[in-house]
């Protein structure tokens, strides 16, 4: 539950148009349900701005299929990330109400409560390959639960410049940008010198020899002469995700 279904809740019950016991039955799992598997943080919207969300990695399907029926019983969007199609298959078959996203490896559900106006502005996504999609689209589809609208540059990479130099008025229009890239990882250092708004780089995997399983791409990140340039994990669009959220939000 998020601040915008708390306040709402609160005005039903002020106005007569929703009776104690029903807004405590709603309120009853907050901040925390326990399961056999899990604990539940349903506060986490309310101290954060961001919902609990899931990683579905090394999670079996019996485990999944717990939280995400918690969830969905919930007052909160649901999104677990690092779902493989065999496992969203299975979790699928036992579990209504969820859409799979497989370019993203996520699972989402309850898209009502996706929240409506709490952006500040657009996240731009860039990716420099296609090969960077799958990183890229995790970022997105959890922009997208979590309330932020999102325009994207796909495949705009430093060996065709001209390219993201295409783009450079919908760049400046940005409320803050997230750069995904493997190899080298220079495109973010060139996005950074072309507008004034936050980059987030996301280092990918993408990539062979010295690229060292996305190594290469962030430390060329992290050395970046750039200013405004923040970088997160390898292969971690969910986290830059959650910090263009965190800066795109109104409070």
């Amino acid at each position: 539950m998020d601040a915008q279904t708390l306040t709402a809740l609160l005005r039903q019950v002020r106005d007569g148009r929703m009776d104690i016991p029903e807004a405590v039955g709603r309120l009853r799992r907050l901040p925390l349900e326990v399961l056999d598997c899990a604990r539940l943080d349903h506060h986490r919207a309310l101290r954060t701005g961001l919902p609990e969300a899931v990683f579905g990695e090394h999670k079996s399907v019996d485990q999944l299929v717990e939280i995400l029926a918690a969830l969905l019983r919930s007052d909160s969007v649901v999104l677990a990330t690092r779902v493989d199609a065999d496992k969203a298959t299975a979790v699928r078959a036992r579990l209504a109400g969820l859409t799979y996203h497989p370019a993203a490896r996520i699972l989402t559900g309850n898209d009502h409560y996706i929240p409506g106006g709490g952006a500040t502005g657009t996240v731009v996504l860039v990716t420099a390959g296609t090969s960077d999609l799958p990183v890229a689209e995790e970022a997105r589809i959890t922009l997208r639960m979590f309330g932020h609208p999102v325009e994207t540059v796909y495949d705009a990479g430093v060996a065709g410049i001209h390219r993201i130099l295409a783009h450079s008025a919908l760049l400046q229009q940005g409320r803050v940008i997230i750069v995904v890239a493997g190899m080298e990882g220079a495109l973010p250092s060139v996005v950074a010198g072309m507008t004034g708004a936050p980059v987030i780089a996301v280092p990918t995997s993408v990539g062979y020899g010295a690229g060292a399983g996305g190594w290469s791409a962030l430390l060329g990140m992290l050395n970046s002469c750039s200013p405004g340039l923040a970088v997160v994990n390898i292969d971690n669009g969910f986290g830059a995700a959650c910090m263009a959220a965190a800066i795109n939000r109104t409070a």
